[in-house]
């Protein structure tokens, strides 16, 4: 006749010289398997075809340097690029693109949706120009007509959409958002300095009229840099605030009958 179990029985001691094993954090990959996000990667990959194709029609039409001079092209560029790539890794399960790649090229398409629509399409702007990439303050035309809205209004919300929907969500970081500036100091410095090598008498020779320092005096010029450059960075902590806020439409179900290989018993006693 043996003794019954009891029921609470203390910890032992640790045995001296035998060092304490360390946690170890099972990545999230080792318990749930990746799998391809087919929709997902066929969504990118239209979007970014739509950028590249509207940025190659651009091309043709116009003067190749001038086009390629403007920030709407080179974000549309970026967003071609990085949707590309990102397409490729959600068809083949793999990791995903770093936040700070994705995030820059987010909020670079939305600047550019968001100057076009607010600045330059609105006819109440003391800067109205429909026709930025053409250098008409008429509403473009033709091929003109649809080039302008795919890389002003199509592309910056499939960007958004993109993010929202199909984006997990935590990945952002303030420190980022600083980061994010670089590009548009950058830009300001190479379109003051093209304006300032082009002749007075060439076509656009400021190819967005807030920067037109002809017209309007380096003062002015760099009060309006600076104004949109602090809207830049607004928006981009916003985007990290919601980035934090947002739910997770990604997050998988619980498999409550998933089979584990092996059976859970009642407690003893």
């Amino acid at each position: 006749m043996t003794a019954p179990i009891p029921r609470d029985i203390p910890d032992l001691p640790a045995i001296p010289g035998i060092p304490a094993l360390m946690p170890s954090h099972v990545p999230a990959t080792a318990v749930i398997p990746p799998t391809p996000r087919r929709p997902t990667a066929m969504f990118r990959l239209l979007v970014a075809l739509c950028a590249a194709g509207a940025v190659a029609i651009e091309l043709a039409l116009g003067s190749p340097l001038r086009t390629l001079s403007h920030f709407t092209i080179q974000s549309n560029a970026l967003l071609a690029l990085v949707f590309i790539a990102a397409a490729r890794r959600a068809w083949t399960a793999r990791r995903p693109l770093p936040t700070s790649l994705t995030g820059a090229t987010l909020l670079y398409a939305l600047v550019t949706g968001l100057v076009y629509h607010v600045f330059l399409a609105n006819e109440t702007s003391p800067f109205a120009l429909p026709g930025v990439l053409t250098g008409e303050a008429t509403d473009p035309t033709g091929w003109h007509a649809l080039t302008h809205q795919v890389l002003h209004t199509v592309t910056p919300i499939a960007a958004l959409l993109d993010w929202l929907l199909l984006t997990s969500p935590g990945g952002l970081h303030l420190r980022q958002a600083a980061t994010w500036l670089l590009y548009p100091l950058t830009y300001l410095a190479f379109t003051l300095t093209r304006g300032e090598l082009l002749a007075p008498d060439t076509p656009a020779r400021y190819l967005y009229p807030f920067l037109d320092v002809a017209r309007h005096g380096y003062k002015s010029v760099l009060a309006n840099a600076l104004l949109i450059g602090l809207g830049i960075y607004a928006l981009a902590i916003l985007l990290v605030i919601l980035d934090h806020t947002r739910p997770n439409l990604l997050r998988r179900p619980l498999r409550h009958h998933a089979k584990t290989g092996f059976r859970l018993q009642p407690p003893v006693g």
